[in-house]
């Protein structure tokens, strides 16, 4: 007798409603329906299916309900008509807001952010035990502060059951007059304490890697972009690797190092991040702090943006400002045109490139223009390192220190007053050292 076939299907996706709202004076780089249009990318990558978009124009925020009432009611009956599972905002909503909307839909309709999304879709992607503490904690912050005085359970979501990890699965009973809320809450805030504990060590262990790193005069270039700009695959590419690439927003969340040659025959490494995005969480950015220094300690940043974006402009600003964020605005910058193997002609109009300097077009995929590249990156590279003589008091022992870690120190010397030190330094440290160049290398360093 023949064995019964089984069939395996997919499960079917969950459906979204999104929402967004434009307020005067809003400083979003894109407009409201670019921004929507980002959204359902993003919904997309996290697995839900849009059905549908909403919108509305207000003075300002309802300070219950987010948008008007009137509105609330409208996406109630739409997101029944279309059979959604979920609501989801183009903004971080406020625990107050998500709250009242919640009752407002009922439990047949769950209500997230753009924040939430994220979360989700960097939980998904998360596939190192750093990537995954990272994601965690990004979590718990967020939660905490939205708990409800639902049972949450979060006793056995905490750790994959039972908190594993941490210990936390113990706290689970009330004490005398300690209502469920109050235990849950105890119970996340334990678990961030956990989280923050086991990142700190992560963070020692790349900051010992990078020491090591630096003794080893190996100058480091960071790539960085805007999500799904093409910088993995640029570094496959450049590095002859198998970077995993996929055509979705946050594919990679942890960061990948491979040598490279430059045309002068100097070896460098180059480090691959998160890429960015208009709205990142602050959660994100706090939580993937180890894993972000790795750009703000680099000695030149890869700026791949992906030319052929209606938006690219609005994205090379919010890449910007991440940078500024997290202390990388001063560091020497070479950008990357990606894509141009997608324009007609292999050309870059001149409106698309108007703004931009130091930037090269390339194409990642095809290898195009990446001779050019790579000699713009030699050059900026060594460029950016001055020579500095320099006299530091003996109470100013971490500019020492600092001269060490990220310079190249060529001799040393005690003298009365302090510690005489000559080498080569990034230039972004030259402002800390001025009030100790010594008068005879002073116009040197200028």
């Amino acid at each position: 007798m023949a064995k019964p076939r089984i069939y395996f299907t997919e499960a079917p996706k969950e459906k979204a409603l999104l929402v967004g709202v434009n307020l005067p004076g809003q400083h979003d780089l894109l407009t409201l329906e670019d921004s929507l249009a980002e959204l359902e990318r993003l919904a997309d990558t996290a697995g839900v299916e849009v059905v549908g978009y909403i919108s509305q124009k207000l003075k300002s925020l309802n300070p219950k309900t987010y948008i008007g009432t009137g509105k609330v009611e409208e996406v109630k009956i739409l997101a029944d008509g279309m059979e959604a599972d979920m609501v989801i905002f183009d903004n971080e909503l406020s625990p107050r807001h998500q709250r009242e909307l919640e009752e407002s839909f009922g439990e047949s309709l769950r209500v997230i952010d753009r924040t939430a999304l994220i979360l989700d879709i960097f939980a998904q992607h998360a596939h190192t035990k750093e990537g995954s503490l990272q994601v965690e904690l990004a979590q718990c912050e967020y939660r905490l502060p939205r708990l409800t005085r639902e049972w949450t359970h979060l006793a056995r979501q905490a750790g994959g059951g039972g908190g594993r990890a941490g210990g936390v699965g113990g706290v689970g009973l009330r004490g005398p007059g300690e209502t469920q809320l109050e235990v849950d809450r105890r119970i996340i805030s334990k678990r961030i304490e956990f989280l923050k504990a086991e990142l700190e060590k992560v963070r020692d262990q790349r900051m010992r890697y990078r020491q090591h790193r630096q003794k080893s005069q190996i100058p480091v270039v960071a790539l960085v972009g805007y999500t799904n700009a093409g910088k993995s695959t640029l570094l496959n590419k450049l590095s002859d690797s198998d970077v995993f690439v996929a055509d979705q927003y946050f594919a990679t969340l942890d960061p990948t190092t491979r040598r490279v040659d430059l045309p002068g025959g100097q070896m460098v490494l180059f480090t691959d991040t998160v890429g960015f995005i208009q709205k990142l969480p602050t959660e994100l950015v706090a939580s993937f702090r180890a894993t972000l220094e790795e750009i703000s300690e680099a000695d030149v940043l890869l700026h791949v943006l992906d030319i052929t974006h209606e938006n690219a402009k609005a994205q090379a600003k919010s890449v910007h400002e991440t940078l500024i964020e997290i202390g990388a605005g001063d560091i020497p910058m070479v950008i990357a045109f990606n894509k141009i193997d997608m324009l007609k002609d292999n050309a870059i109009t001149k409106t698309a490139s108007e703004g931009f300097s130091n930037a090269y077009p390339i194409s990642a995929l095809t290898g195009m223009g990446l001779e050019e590249l790579l000699s713009a990156v030699e050059s900026e590279l060594f460029e950016s390192y001055i020579e500095l003589d320099v006299q530091i008091p003996y109470q100013e022992g971490q500019l020492l220190s600092l001269f060490h870690e990220f310079g190249q120190v060529n001799e040393v010397e005690s003298v009365e007053s302090g510690t005489r030190v000559k080498g080569l330094i990034p230039r972004r440290w030259l402002v800390q050292f001025k009030p100790y160049i010594n008068s005879e290398s002073e116009n040197e360093s200028k």
